[in-house]
């Protein structure tokens, strides 16, 4: 799965990995910090929450039309210092009055500007390593191995976020409040190797970053489109946008409302094999099992294969014996569970490319059009299991006012709907982002890369809805919104499914 890429997607990718490492650890608490630290409601919280994150993909669209103009590496360069700014501005512990809030403010704002400049333009340039003819079959599949990276940051990022907090309180004697602080401390050392990353591997992507131009010149742009095939591909694009805006407003709940339900209606503990599921190490082991064992079957040589072997049982006897010698139970920190959805993406994605793999060879591969829409409707299942899971439950007041006498569910229920809702994003995200870099009409890339982030953006503004939501009423109720508009959107793209496959011949 890795063979025949271009040497500059690896690096761009790790650059990727430390920076999304950074921003879901402080992701993963900062839900929790809203409420904590300035005595918010869910929906106050939940409107914070999901502005900053609006700001976060709508920005793109800006460094996109600025990365047109001047190139994209320079507005990389740029936006990671920025975004080390506000990162180091959230570092400082200032309490909970309002000029806490003001600089927590400020920081949020550089924070999404300086990604608005990074983060499109690193996908943009990695599309455009996928221009080149003999690449060019590999797009969907370099964009999938790109995405896991971005996921291998975000897999350990709710277990930093959780262990630099609980040190700074055990050891250091910090509140809790202030404690959550040096988890977001955790962003500024993860960029500063991601910049370091990206200069020292430079020199194989640095023919894609917009070329050398003087002062005031525009980036020179190859476009041979006519204007109705130019017309016809922007309005695939647009169509696209409009659907995946309900599918983020669905799946970033679970920063949000995924995260209260953790909170406040799951377990606080776990015993026996589950218990094994909170500890990152395992969720690593499993990771390198799955690939050993795609290894075994794709090695070309007996050595190969060996190592491969061994590996797998090193691993499984490593979690035997983990098992076998397991005592009691563990504790259970509502931020753990957003571990599991970047665990599943990494896990799985291997699989999901061996499958359309074997589809792409007997020409039945579905198009990035299609899958996107499989994954509308995956979503809506991942939602109706939270919808089992919440029958019979008191509604989140009502739980809030029983306090230890509440109703509390097994974990599985939450680590079930993340493997669900993965499925999903691995079928939507990875094509959607290849589905932009390939359409989009090539003196737009940037602009169109952008349009995709301010699609998420809006999407991640009505993730506040779900906070709103929250509290007297029923949680099936809650859930059911979700569900609703996932499988609507399935039905419009499934009803525009013949434009937008036309619009990429």
């Amino acid at each position: 799965m890795f063979k025949g890429h271009p040497k500059g997607l690896y690096a761009l990718a790790l650059a990727n990995t430390g920076e999304r490492f950074g921003y879901y650890t402080m992701l993963a608490v900062f839900a929790l910090f809203l409420r904590a630290n300035f005595g918010l409601d869910a929906g106050v919280a939940g409107a914070i929450y999901s502005t900053f994150l609006g700001l976060v993909y709508l920005m793109p669209l800006f460094g996109g039309i600025m990365a047109d103009k001047f190139g994209f590496g320079k507005m990389v360069t740029i936006g990671i210092t920025i975004m080390f700014a506000g990162y180091l501005l959230l570092s400082f512990p200032l309490g909970g009055d309002t000029v806490a809030m003001i600089a927590m403010l400020a920081a949020l704002l550089f924070i999404s500007v300086g990604t608005g400049l990074f983060k499109g333009n690193l996908q943009v340039m990695v599309g455009n390593l996928y221009d080149d003819p003999k690449y060019a079959d590999k797009r969907d599949s370099g964009f999938s191995i790109f995405y896991m990276a971005i996921n291998i940051g975000a897999l350990f990022a709710p277990t930093a976020a959780v262990k630099i907090k609980e040190w700074a309180e055990t050891s250091l004697g910090y509140t809790g409040n202030d404690a959550y602080h040096f988890s977001f401390a955790v962003a500024c050392a993860s960029l500063i190797a991601s910049i370091v990353i990206y200069y020292i591997f430079r020199s194989t992507f640095r023919h894609v970053e917009g070329g050398e131009r003087k002062k005031g010149d525009a980036v020179a742009v190859e476009d041979t489109l006519t204007p109705a095939e130019t017309k016809a591909r922007m309005t695939a694009l647009f169509l696209v946008f409009a659907v995946v805006i309900f599918f983020w407003m669905a799946f970033h709940q679970n920063g949000l409302t995924l995260t209260y339900f953790a909170d406040e209606f799951t377990a606080k503990s776990s015993e026996g094999l589950q218990s094994m599921a909170f500890n990152v190490w395992n969720l690593v082991l499993i990771i390198v099992a799955v690939y050993a064992g795609f290894s075994l079957f794709q090695s070309d040589s007996a050595k190969g294969k060996a190592v491969s072997g061994v590996t797998i049982l090193a691993v499984i006897g490593i979690l035997v014996y983990k098992y076998l010698n397991l005592n009691g139970s563990v504790a259970v920190s509502a931020p753990i569970f957003q571990q599991f959805n970047p665990f599943y993406v990494v896990a799985l994605t291997p699989v999901s490319m061996a499958i359309f793999g074997a589809l792409a060879k007997r020409g039945k591969e579905p198009s990035a059009p299609r899958k996107i829409a499989y994954g509308m409707v995956i979503a809506a299942v991942g939602f109706a299991v939270m919808a089992v899971a919440s029958m019979g439950l008191l509604t989140p007041n009502e739980q809030a006012a029983a306090g230890d006498a509440g109703t509390f569910v097994s974990a599985n229920w939450l680590i079930s709907t993340y493997l669900v809702l993965t499925f999903a994003e691995l079928l939507l995200s990875p094509m959607g982002i290849s589905f932009v870099s390939k359409v989009a009409p090539p003196k737009y890339k940037g602009m169109m890369m952008g349009c995709w982030f301010v699609a998420t953006a809006i999407g991640n503004w009505l993730v506040a809805v779900g906070g709103f939501l929250w509290g007297g009423l029923s949680l099936t109720v809650v859930w059911s919104v979700f569900i609703a508009l996932c499988l609507l959107s399935a039905l419009f793209m499934f009803s525009m499914m013949k434009r937008l496959e036309n619009a990429t011949k």
